[in-house]
């Protein structure tokens, strides 16, 4: 059961961002995509994660908030998570109820996906600038909107849609394109059984027993909690698991203590502030480059110098 919590004009002045929606499993891969989609194998050093979008910056978890994200060019990795409704379709939402960002109120779950076109997200007032209420959306828009153009990052909230997501991600040719986030050691390694590339986050109590070279062979993305003991984080960096990134922080301090102690990637509700990069790219010069890109490649297959 759904409850209202407010009735505002928003409903209907609400701008729902346009979504480009392709059959991934027929059609070929997009032509700026080159031989493939963009994988962890492009990712810096050091690496910039948009934690729900940077939800100090923009709306946590919508298309727009996502979108300026990735036009600002200051994170490597978007991140969200996913809910699971009634019917089995996985959308992108934190919460397990309606409550906290949106105009409704009762359980995600208690819905279907004809009933989520009617919820719309209440933008936080604190944020910076002018965000419009829109409806929050599902992970197979959010794949088809950024995948293979940016390093994806989900967390799944609900283990029992593992299944699922790993079907969305599998057809649309993603699977080293999308971390998969889990708390749980065992959603971990059933992810890393269905070929999906596994992210796993730690509490600061829980680093304090781990063992996390236990889990090198099925774990590519440690995500340990920054207010850890100095200790339990170089644990965590030294116990040959691939990647090792920071969460959340929100300081320079913070930042450059977990980058300090060896940490490769700082996750960040604030990644326009945090980012290191001395060269920033503008989303306009980056389309552009897409676009001169698409045209050279378009003119070889004609068989003319690009």
């Amino acid at each position: 059961m759904v409850t209202t919590i407010a009735l505002t004009g928003l409903a209907t002045a609400a701008s729902v961002v346009a979504l480009t929606l392709t059959a991934h499993g027929t059609a070929p891969l997009p032509l700026e995509w080159g031989n493939g989609p963009l994988t962890v194998a492009a990712l810096p050093r050091i690496t910039y994660v948009a934690h729900r979008g940077g939800a100090h910056e923009v709306p946590e978890n919508s298309m727009a908030g996502l979108m300026a994200a990735y036009r600002r060019g200051t994170a490597q990795v978007l991140d969200f998570d996913t809910r699971l409704l009634r019917d089995g379709t996985p959308v992108v939402f934190h919460d397990e109820t309606l409550n906290r960002t949106t105009y409704l109120g009762g359980a995600v779950r208690g819905l279907d996906a004809r009933e989520w076109q009617g919820v719309r997200l209440r933008p936080r007032d604190v944020l910076p600038g002018s965000w419009r209420s829109e409806r929050p959306p599902t992970v197979a828009e959010v794949l088809d909107r950024f995948g293979g153009r940016i390093v994806l990052m989900l967390e799944a909230k609900d283990p029992r849609s593992l299944d699922r997501l790993a079907a969305l991600i599998r057809a649309r040719g993603l699977t080293r394109s999308v971390f998969v986030n889990s708390n749980d050691p065992r959603v971990a390694r059933r992810a890393h059984r269905l070929g999906l590339l596994t992210q796993l986050w730690r509490s600061a109590r829980q680093m304090r027993t781990d063992r996390p070279e236990r889990w090198r062979s099925y774990v590519d993305l440690l995500d340990v909690d920054h207010r850890a003991r100095d200790a339990d984080l170089v644990r965590a960096v030294n116990s040959g698991i691939a990647r090792v990134w920071a969460h959340t922080v929100m300081t320079d301090t913070q930042r450059d203590r977990v980058l300090e102690l060896g940490c490769t990637g700082v996750i960040t509700d604030a990644p326009g502030r945090l980012a290191r990069i001395a060269e920033r790219e503008s989303w306009q010069a980056r389309e552009a480059r897409e676009v001169a890109q698409r045209d050279a490649r378009r003119a070889f297959q004609r068989g003319a110098r690009p």
